[in-house]
């Protein structure tokens, strides 16, 4: 294993794709028009779409589909495509943000701050509203002229919206939201009913408008997690600080972070101790104490001392840019619910129309029905089935619930993660730096074929090119010993066996006493003191010339503060647990019993990928890792989740990443992944029971057209506010847990 600073995991950009910023694309209906729209054409391939960053992303083929054919599609739409990156300026089209581009679409990216009635939707809401307003009056000063005002303001308000269904109609969605809304508001004026089309434009662009403040609040989110990293730092020249931009600092540079000041960049402490709060990055609320050595994290705040740091990782790569890649690209992992109600709308929506042409044309034909009231009621539940509320209603949740545990030091990739982790049965744990600290330290030292003070230098050259914490552990009492340390060659690590290398001529290897007795017998001396080791809950670890012992090195690791209490957390969740270790059954089982969990010992990577495929067969498994010997495990897993501080590796296989470190982290994922569903599951009831209702009233002759589409706005606006509640989540506080019975799987 490799240790390494927290940071989610990420995935690199792909040179070959093409990403576009779409302006207007905003909206999860948005989403759902430009999906449709690239499906329908030849040589696409890989597409991701992200409401809240507004960007398309895709493989084209441009022998099949050229560029241009594509963004002509888009601005059909009312969407301005603007091509980003390295493509931007080796392609033959580049496009801006002019407003010939918008073609009339109401969704429009404002600056952060901008007051929504500056932005291009607020615009339209205000301008129908006058229009309005403006009929209203004339319908008291002026009656003969009210019936063209209303005309005129309902024409006007529709026009966009039509030429945006006619595109979508074009290009193969022939029922978008665009198409109903449009198709009620002239059926209103051909059956002389203008007053209340205008009406119906004017609420569908309010609640167009609140699909706006939503996805707003959403980038809100992200645009704060920007604003954490400073702008400049200072950065040591000779001894001297100067002041440069933060973004220009290069890997392995010095820079000094005084107190009250933001750290500049990820980075490893060289000198001074200080208090760091990393609540800005991690969710963790307590500052904590870091010195020489210690990583420390872009954003985090220096609360007392003055600190210089060696620079780890380039503005382009820290743990907030991580972060906020992360966040964005969740949103291309739809939730299955998301998917679902995707396929549902597909054909709800043609179903509307063919019930509202139904009912429109049916009684007048055949039943002797008055044309006017049954075309009004037609009308009217072409609105009622608007599917704005039920479209919206789990991107909204999903997207709300990924900022409010990023907040909070929970990172989950997308929502079919989020939406999974509540529903598994079962979370299996690694030892080593997930319920342990990862901080162990050598408590015994025992030598056999050696001195003492012999096997730690000899052990400790062997595992000097690791960063696993158990190796760590072995330098790190070299170095406070003050041993030096020999030169290794052809070094190698073992997953889940131990490690070897030629020093000073000779092949030695630190193993387990298991894998050690493969080689050779161990002496009855020499067993007996490995088993009383590892009963006093130690990890032995033995120093092997070839296949002959030269020493016992006994490792202590801790238990994390917070785990009894989390893992008692998830039994009354109803989640069962279990730790996965390769190490002795004799110090699992000591760790298992103080943390009362079962425990699967001796395991090496295929052990531990047989075990998980044992768990997914009865309801579902998470994995919980910090390892390169956990990545096959985290990989194989419903749901892996990957520790804050651990490899690279853990991190880009996992589904969900734990900033602070804190193993409640994972009851905390469930218990935010429970409260996520339970949102959409109240946000899809509350969508298809109003419209349930307004479609008897309706029939029935209560509703009208205005109530109508005010009943699509609200749902819209309800389903919105519900969703924004999970901006708010909060984690339940954790009472500390009784002493544990051990279990043993």
């Amino acid at each position: 294993m490799t240790q390494s600073p927290a940071r989610p995991p990420t995935s690199g950009a792909d040179p070959d794709a093409l990403t576009y910023f779409v302006e207007g694309m905003d909206c999860a209906s948005c989403v759902q028009t430009v999906e449709r729209m690239v499906a329908t054409l030849p040589g696409t391939d890989g597409v991701k779409t992200s409401f809240s960053k507004q960007t398309l992303t895709l493989h084209l083929d441009e022998g099949q589909t050229p560029r241009a054919t594509l963004e002509k599609n888009l601005k059909s739409l009312g969407y301005a495509p603007s091509l980003m990156g390295s493509a931007a300026a080796a392609g033959p089209q580049g496009h801006g943000h002019g407003a010939d581009d918008h073609a009339g679409h109401t969704h429009e990216v404002a600056p952060a701050g901008t007051p929504w009635y500056r932005t291009g939707q607020g615009k339209l809401v205000v301008t129908s509203g006058v229009l309005l307003g403006v009929a209203w009056l004339l319908s008291f000063l002026a009656p003969t002229l009210a019936d063209v005002a209303f005309i005129a303001a309902t024409l006007l308000g529709v026009w966009p919206l039509a030429k945006k269904a006619l595109a979508s109609a074009r290009l193969g969605d022939p029922f978008s939201i665009n198409m109903l809304v449009s198709l009620a508001a002239i059926g209103a004026v051909a059956i002389g009913e203008a007053a209340e089309g205008a009406v119906v434009v004017f609420f569908f662009a309010v609640g167009e408008l609140l699909e706006g403040v939503a996805a707003g609040r959403a980038r809100a989110g992200i645009q704060a997690l920007a604003a954490l990293a400073p702008k400049t730092a200072l950065l040591l020249e000779g001894g001297q600080p100067r002041e440069v931009p933060a973004d220009s600092l290069q890997v392995g540079q010095t820079v000094q972070v005084n107190p009250g000041a933001r750290v500049p960049a990820d980075g490893s402490i060289l000198t001074g101790t200080s208090s760091l709060d990393d609540s800005p990055v991690t969710g963790e609320s307590v500052p904590v104490v870091k010195g020489p050595g210690d990583t420390v994290f872009a954003g985090s705040i220096n609360t007392d001392g003055t600190l210089t740091l060696r620079v780890d990782r380039a503005a382009a790569d820290n743990t907030i840019a991580r972060i906020i890649h992360m966040v964005e690209e969740a949103e291309g992992s739809k939730a299955p619910t998301a998917r679902f109600i995707d396929r549902f709308s597909r054909y709800y929506t043609p179903g509307v129309v063919l019930v509202s042409a139904l009912v429109a044309l049916v009684p007048p034909l055949f039943l002797g029905g008055v044309w006017h009231d049954w075309l009004y009621k037609g009308i009217s539940l072409l609105l009622i089935g608007c599917p704005c509320a039920l479209v919206l209603s789990v991107p909204a949740s999903i997207t709300s619930a990924i900022s409010a545990g990023t907040r909070r030091g929970l990172l989950i990739k997308g929502g079919g993660a989020l939406e999974t982790i509540g529903g598994v049965k079962t979370v299996a744990f690694d030892k080593t730096g997930t319920l342990t600290a990862g901080k162990p330290r050598v408590t015994d030292i025992v030598g056999v074929g050696a001195e003492r003070g012999e096997v730690l230098r000899l052990a400790a050259a062997v595992e000097s090119g690791s960063s696993h914490p158990l190796a760590k552990a072995i330098t790190g009492a070299a170095q406070l010993e003050k041993v030096t340390i020999p030169a290794a060659q052809d070094a190698q690590a073992l997953p889940g066996k131990g490690a070897t290398a030629t020093v000073e001529g000779r092949a030695l290897g630190v193993m387990s006493p298991r894998h050690a007795a493969e080689l050779a017998p161990l002496s009855a001396e020499l067993a007996a003191t490995v088993t009383r080791l590892e009963e006093q809950g130690r990890t032995a670890v033995l120093l092997l010339d070839g296949a002959a012992p030269l020493g016992v090195l006994a490792i202590r690791d801790e238990p994390r503060p917070d785990a009894r209490a989390a893992i008692a957390e998830l039994r009354r969740l109803g989640v069962q647990t279990v730790m996965l270790t390769g190490d002795n059954a004799r110090t699992g089982r000591a760790i298992a019993q103080d943390l009362g969990l079962n425990v699967q010992a001796e395991l090496l990577p295929e052990d531990k990928l047989r075990l998980i495929a044992g768990y997914k067969a009865q309801g579902g498994v998470a994995m919980v890792g910090d390892g390169i010997n956990d990545a096959p495990a985290l990989a194989a897993s419903d749901v892996g989740i990957a520790m804050g501080g651990g490899t690279d590796v853990a991190l880009e296989t996992a589904d969900a990443a734990l900033l602070h470190e804190r193993v409640s982290g994972v009851a905390d994922l469930v218990n935010l992944s429970r409260a996520t569903m339970g949102n959409i599951k109240v946000n899809i009831a509350f969508a298809l029971g109003l419209k349930a209702v307004f479609l008897v009233t309706t029939l029935l002759g209560y509703t009208n057209l205005w109530m109508a589409i005010l009943a699509d706005t609200g749902a819209t606006a309800l389903v919105t506010a519900n969703a924004l509640r999970l901006l708010g989540w909060k984690a339940p506080r954790l009472t500390p847990a009784p002493e544990a019975t051990p279990r043993h799987a």
